[in-house]
């Protein structure tokens, strides 16, 4: 449908951007009307308890999707995974715009945040299976940049429609994810499979002809023998173990429950340092904290939002030059300052200053979210699959993305509470969370910038010695020309001992065999 090559190629990015824009918009469509006086009455006016569960059941809903993703993902397969993840979204957002009653509201965020669920788990892994080492991170940092797209569009349209007033100023945004999602399945029904997927399931033709497509390459080429044997040592030296669920939790010989970890705790940064204070409730913060009027806090969100797609762009460009940590280092710092001179500013606000001093907080949450598109928002969906081994990807980008959603729901439920209880103090808790993860990542998150992914198991198989260190090791390699680009893993790894001679025995035997199986 798609052809082969660059047209291939444009269509898998634009079939995840789409996906993701739809993941954006269900973010920032119930920040404009959870204000909206015919939605309230139809929720029954909620205190900021209730209204929290009504937004925040969404995310409960991603979680879940994150659980059916690693109980069925594995099986389904990616293309399979995004159709099904659409049809969630699609019956959902139907329940929503037809809801009236706080029941059927909540029920049918529920439903939709299933389908949100088991697409983030999806698409982020399924672009970085599709990528090569040297444009993995600006292809898939790319992502999030459409969710900030997502967002204000929801934004911008949610402030339009408040001019129209009565019940279809809430339920036209809302009803308008379908469009999103239509458009996503019929995109996904010219794209192949992954061809990691398929490998790993032992379809090796299938396999074969896939990477000979997307990458406009014959069978016989170099550069897809060497992939093709790359990805075949990882699943030989990952073991047959890495297809039961609980092993994923396990130290085996490529450290897969350590990785996991590391994952779940990307996204958990991804969302404890605030970010969905300002995308659910900033004109509520506006209105409580700053003192602005409806129509001015509207405003003045939906122009802060597009500091998150500015931001993003930066990532989008040149991740694969600036890396991972160090983005993540200096995104939470900065986040971290952010929020703390917030707090100062609106510490003042009961005093004769309050005024001016409430006013030019505002400056601050726009550069918050330009920070936050900048690398905190981007990083970490590219971080989870990567740093996971092939077996174990599917079932570790749910577990990891399961976070994403967890630590989403508790900080939208307590926003409302902290916000008109807290006041200014509640901007220092996310003071404190984005500080303290700077020597977090300094310490226990290793550089994957420029690496394949099969390269991953090579910075986890040396005992005793840091992957932080491996990895800036084979970086410099890569830099001064003493590995190729695309270098394959199977040529350096019993140069340098990595894989031991167990795993190199049992590499080489896989691939003959398959190789028997295949021809």
């Amino acid at each position: 449908m798609f052809g082969r090559g660059f047209s291939l190629q444009l269509a898998i990015t634009a079939a995840c951007s789409m996906a993701f824009i739809l993941f954006g918009y269900d973010q920032g469509v119930f920040s404009g009307i959870v204000g909206n006086e015919d939605f309230l009455d139809i929720v029954g006016h909620p205190d900021d308890t209730i209204l929290g569960i009504v937004v925040a059941v969404y995310n409960l809903g991603c979680f879940s999707g994150c659980l059916v993703a690693f109980a069925f993902g594995e099986m389904m397969g990616r293309r399979r995974a995004m159709w099904f993840a659409m049809a969630w979204v699609i019956i959902g957002a139907a329940l929503q715009a037809s809801a009236y009653s706080q029941a059927q509201m909540i029920v049918a965020r529920f439903v939709t945040g299933i389908g949100t669920g088991i697409e983030t788990s999806t698409v982020p892994m399924y672009q970085a299976e599709l990528s090569h080492a040297h444009n993995r991170g600006r292809l898939v940092c790319s992502e999030p940049l459409f969710v900030g797209i997502g967002i204000v569009t929801a934004y911008w349209f949610d402030y339009g429609m408040n001019f129209v007033g009565g019940p279809i100023a809430w339920r036209l945004p809302i009803a308008c994810q379908v469009i999103f999602a239509i458009v996503v399945i019929v995109l996904v029904f010219g794209l192949p499979d992954s061809p990691r997927d398929l490998f790993n399931k032992g379809r090796n033709e299938e396999a074969t002809k896939v990477l000979c497509d997307v990458f406009d390459k014959q069978p016989g080429d170099e550069s897809i023998e060497r992939e093709k044997g790359e990805i075949l040592q990882a699943i030989a030296l990952e073991g047959e173990g890495q297809k039961s669920w609980l092993h994923i939790f396990q130290q085996d010989e490529v450290q897969t429950g350590k990785r996991v970890l590391l994952a779940y705790g990307m996204q958990f940064m991804n969302q404890v340092g605030g970010i969905n204070l300002v995308v659910y409730y900033l004109p509520t913060v506006l209105e409580s904290n700053v003192g602005m009027t409806r129509n001015m806090s509207l405003l003045i969100a939906g122009v802060t939002q597009i500091m998150f797609p500015l931001g993003s762009i930066v990532p989008a460009l040149g991740a694969d030059k600036l890396g991972r940590r160090r983005p993540m280092m200096i995104g939470s710092f900065g986040l971290g300052i952010c929020m703390m001179l917030v707090a100062v500013l609106l510490s003042f606000r009961e005093s004769s200053i309050g005024q001016p001093t409430s006013s030019a907080s505002v400056a601050f949450f726009f550069l918050y979210m330009f920070i936050f598109g900048a690398s905190v928002n981007c990083i970490p969906w590219v971080y989870v699959p990567e740093i996971l081994p092939l077996r174990a990807r599917a079932r570790g980008t749910a577990i990891g993305i399961s976070s994403n959603w967890l630590w989403n729901f508790v900080i939208v439920m307590i926003t409302p509470v902290i916000i008109n209880r807290l006041q200014w103090k509640a901007y220092l808790i996310f003071m404190c969370t984005n500080l303290a993860f700077v020597p977090l990542v300094y310490f226990c998150y290793p550089e994957t910038a420029n690496l394949t992914l099969e390269e991953m198991d090579l910075l986890y198989t040396t005992r005793g010695e840091s992957p932080i260190k491996i990895s800036k090791r084979i970086r410099r390699e890569k830099a001064m020309g003493l590995r190729t680009l695309e270098a394959g893993a199977s040529s350096s790894a019993s140069a340098e001992g990595v894989a031991g001679e167990k795993g190199a025995a049992r590499a080489t035997e896989h691939i003959q065999t398959t190789s028997e199986k295949s021809g």
